[in-house]
């Protein structure tokens, strides 16, 4: 499972980057495996998605999220 395979709304943990170094800007804003990403907005005809990773809100094109796995994060309430 990747980013884009995320709905708005949607919080999970990331996991990996499939062989895939993304760009260093994303790196420096918290987007590390083990953190927090929440999909906020995604823009229209595969613009970029506008996330929240740990309290910071970053756009991401469509290629480099698709490239980063996630786990689907579960919060004590669902359990």
């Amino acid at each position: 499972m990747t980013i884009t395979d995320l709905k708005p709304g949607e919080i999970a943990i990331i996991d990996e980057f499939e062989a895939y170094m993304p760009p260093i800007k994303l790196l420096e804003l918290g987007c590390l495996p083990g953190s927090s990403i929440e999909i906020l907005i995604e823009a229209p005809i595969n613009g970029p998605i506008y996330v929240n990773v740990n309290g910071s809100h970053i756009a991401i094109r469509r290629t480099v999220a698709s490239q980063i796995g996630v786990l689907p994060f579960k919060s004590a309430e669902h359990e």
